[in-house]
């Protein structure tokens, strides 16, 4: 098995950096939404938990798949994170766009 290089461990580490602060960014703006302060959809809560377990399943899937065949550890993990960073780069750009809803004022 081929020895990881500094910067693939270095890849790794910021496409896990990064599906954290999409993650954050994406439970700010649905809970900012639960609030009223963030324009969002009316089924976005109901997406917010019917979009998990697939994304799950797929990354599993995918970091089993590259376990098997031999990959190395910051391989098998790249393959788990890409399933869920195009879900939660997905639904941060989606979010982002609809930006904040104040309250109207009586």
């Amino acid at each position: 098995m081929k020895v990881a290089t500094p910067a693939e461990l270095i890849g790794a580490s910021t496409a896990l950096t990064m599906l954290v602060w999409e993650t954050n960014a994406v439970m700010s703006m649905r809970v900012l939404g639960m609030m009223g302060l963030w324009s969002v959809t009316p089924s976005e809560n109901a997406r917010m938990f019917s979009e998990k377990p697939p994304a799950f399943a797929k990354s599993a899937a995918a970091g089993m798949s590259a376990a098997v065949s031999g990959k190395r550890p910051d391989e098998v993990a790249m393959a788990m994170i890409k399933p869920l960073r195009a879900k939660t780069r997905s639904n941060s750009a989606r979010l982002a766009k609809k930006g904040p809803s104040f309250p109207k004022l009586k």
